[in-house]
């Protein structure tokens, strides 16, 4: 089994960037194209910078690892160079960030963009949602492609034909929806010559999405052989469908009997369940969306007991509670209808403590947005409200005003959990997730002291709702930079469709790290198999 390189490795990888040629982006004049633009329609004309050489001056730089005061140099989409006074000659852009912090740009690991859901695809496609998260400080995000009635190579070119006009870096993760020899074959063409690292199986959704134990193990083994990282959405899917017949035998068919038909004892089943059998196959294991106490319990056991196994809670899941599902207007509470559903008050506390602490490893949104128009297709079945809720632009406002301003984190932790953990999971750092040199210049500058107030009038997806409506916080992103181009400042969007690139993503991350010594532990510790002495029956 191949292991990830070392870290000699890593900084010659670092100057080999300094040396490579960014790829150039058009220039042409463009801005961010309003919530009310039809789908596929362009109409941009703000210019974006065109500037390839930045000098951020005065700034606290942070990352997960050390913060200092120091200016920071890009050129041509790569920073330069980390330090104190750095003197440039002319024709350098320059940002005073005095006072400010300067961070990497975040990564949401968590998004669902143009897709194909519930009998709707959601509003916000590579374009309009990156837009928006680009404005909030994320500078890239990992999708999930949806297989083609279950065929990877006709999902994945389905989704390069929806991320054509995207205006930031991406990459993707792989849905696994059914099983068979060709399915095997293409996860590791996914691998070995897309840049997937990682794919998905959805313990929930019955009769569509869901996967089976057996299909499970299947595909835990073909990660593990092909150095990917297995991740599930941990809800039991049989009982939580059992649930929603108890939910409309009983009456119950608004928003509410969502939630009531899949309580968080299903989530931390399956989550006990996946942990389990990975632990079994012995593989690393990726729980997205934690939104229970249930299932953030079966984590810490399995990480206290040496598993490796990764939690991620999103943003709706950390400050949200459930008590807008039983609002008496249907399209304020069908906007907070997702899977696994939004929790009663407490658990959105202790999944901040177990962020704090480390249970708990990176912050994602399972951004997955529908109108009012769309979530009202299910007015009279809750189980035909399509699942989805915003937070591409608000998370990186989000975590910081909740856990760091109410010093639960550092400004470091919040680099980690924001960017540098999802980098190093998904075996993209230090290209990703660190102001370093060599790095890609994917650069925010945040204002501890500035202020913001959530609207769905302002935000940038083209949503007409918002489920952080009205919430205000203190730490605003002022100034983002992807690529070593600037797309945010003075709340002014400037963004160039089709300049977003593609990031592969290489398998055996650090998580590989010791299986194949494990492995061998297992096997000698077997006794097995034992020689016996066979003798002739006796009558």
């Amino acid at each position: 089994m191949a292991l990830r390189p070392m870290e000699d490795a890593i900084f010659f990888f670092i100057s080999l960037l300094l040396l490579l040629p960014s790829p150039s982006v058009s220039d042409s004049a463009t801005q961010f194209c309003s919530a009310e633009r039809g789908p596929g329609v362009e109409s941009c004309g703000v210019p974006s910078s065109s500037s390839t050489r930045i000098l951020i001056k005065g700034g606290t730089v942070v990352n997960a690892h050390h913060q200092q005061l120091a200016d920071v140099y890009v050129e041509d989409g790569i920073i330069v160079a980390v330090q104190p006074n750095i003197k440039v000659g002319d024709e350098v852009t320059v940002l005073d960030a005095t006072g400010n912090f300067v961070m990497p740009g975040g990564i949401d690991p968590h998004t669902h963009l143009a897709m194909e859901f519930m009998g709707t695809e959601t509003i916000d496609d590579f374009f309009s949602g990156q837009a928006a998260a680009l404005a909030g400080g994320t500078t890239m995000h990992i999708d999930f492609v949806i297989p083609v009635n279950g065929n990877l190579v006709a999902g994945f070119e389905s989704y390069e034909n929806k991320s054509r006009n995207s205006c930031m870096d991406y990459g993707f993760h792989m849905a696994i929806t059914k099983w068979d020899d060709g399915v095997s074959k293409d996860m590791e063409i996914m691998v070995k010559e897309k840049g997937i690292n990682s794919f998905k199986f959805f313990l929930a959704y019955k009769g569509s999405l869901m996967v089976t134990d057996d299909l499970l193990l299947e595909g835990l083994k073909r990660c593990k052989s092909l150095g990917a990282l297995a991740m599930v959405h941990a809800e039991n899917g049989d009982a939580v469908f059992e649930g929603q017949k108890r939910m409309i035998e009983l009456g119950i068919t608004g928003p509410e009997g969502h939630a009531l038909s899949r309580p968080p004892v299903l989530e931390g089943e399956a989550t006990s369940r996946a942990i389990r059998l990975a632990r079994f196959v012995n593989t690393p294991l990726y729980v997205v969306h934690v939104m229970s106490v249930d299932a953030m319990d079966e984590i810490a056991k399995a990480r206290k007991a040496g598993q490796k196994v990764i939690g991620e809670p999103v943003v709706s899941g950390l400050i949200l509670d459930d008590h807008w599902l039983w609002d008496p207007d249907f399209k304020i509470a069908s906007k907070y209808v997702m899977s696994p559903p939004i929790r009663s008050v407490g658990h959105g506390k202790s999944l901040q403590e177990a962020l704090s602490t480390g249970i708990l490893q990176l912050v994602g949104t399972d951004h997955c947005t529908f109108n009012s128009t769309q979530k009202a297709l299910g007015l009279d079945d809750f189980r035909k409200i399509p699942n989805g809720v915003n937070g591409l632009e608000e998370r990186m406002h989000l975590t910081w005003d909740t856990m760091v301003g109410s010093g639960q984190i550092s400004a470091t932790d919040y680099v980690r959990i924001t960017s540098t953990e999802c980098a190093k999971i998904f075996n993209i750092y230090p290209r990703k997730g660190a102001i370093l040199p060599g790095s890609d210049a994917d650069i925010i500058i945040l204002n501890p002291n500035s202020s913001y107030e959530i609207s769905s009038k302002s935000h940038h997806s083209r949503s007409d709702t918002n489920v952080y409506e009205g919430r205000r916080g203190q730490g605003k992103v002022e100034v983002t930079i992807a690529g070593g181009r600037i797309v945010w400042e003075n709340d002014e969007l400037k963004v160039v469709p089709g300049s977003g690139k593609y990031v592969e993503m290489p398998p055996f991350s650090y998580l590989f790290d010791g299986i194949d010594k494990s492995d061998a532990n297992y096997l000698s510790s077997l006794r097995a198999p034992v020689k016996r002495v066979r003798s002739e029956a006796t009558t």
